[in-house]
């Protein structure tokens, strides 16, 4: 299955929903709580790692 940029962003924007929405569902902190504080380091941390693994990707497509 070929990747593209927009089709992995989307993929990586799903599991960052999915995430929050199961930690303001399955833990007794607030939505606000959530909002403010989990999903922004979401966010972050899925984009560092996004941004890690696409480099990583070309790395390795060009030592073949």
């Amino acid at each position: 299955m070929e990747f593209d940029l927009p089709r992995a962003a989307g993929i990586v924007a799903l599991i960052i929903a999915l995430g929050t929405a199961g930690v303001a569902v399955g833990t007794p902190m607030g939505i606000g709580t959530t909002l403010m504080m989990v999903l922004p380091s979401m966010l972050v941390f899925g984009a560092v790692a996004f941004a890690v693994g696409m480099k990583h990707g070309e790395f390795r497509a060009t030592r073949a």
